[in-house]
């Protein structure tokens, strides 16, 4: 009986020793695992930080070419106070047609004329 004990005891702790060694294998996959997720969220970590400084300057960027547009437009529509009216300008060409400059007579003209009559 007694080797029959030894073949129960060996067999036993084989069965121990293979259960050990798969709980080994499952523990050393899921360091493996739990490093390489560590890796990953570090890459993202990393990714996700630059594009949210590549957004910031973006925005920068953006913020500073609004400021500068309402600037410009600031101006111009300060400006536009100094500008004519179209009715202002409509009235002005009717006078300009009105009067004709180049069809006065000048003071040379009439002693001219004033002389040969």
């Amino acid at each position: 009986m007694e080797e029959g004990q030894y073949n129960y005891s060996n067999q036993f702790w084989g069965e121990i020793n293979t259960k050990i060694k798969d709980l080994e294998e499952k523990q050393r996959i899921l360091k493996d695992r739990l490093l390489l997720i560590g890796r990953n969220l570090i890459e993202m970590s990393e990714k996700n930080d630059a594009n949210i400084l590549e957004i910031k300057k973006d925005f920068e960027i953006i913020k500073q070419t609004l400021e500068r547009t309402k600037m410009f437009l600031e101006t111009a529509s300060s400006e536009f106070s100094k500008f004519a009216r179209k009715e202002d300008l409509e009235i002005l060409t009717k006078q300009a047609k009105m009067f004709q400059p180049l069809e006065f007579v000048t003071k040379s003209d009439l002693e001219k004329l004033k002389k040969n009559l």
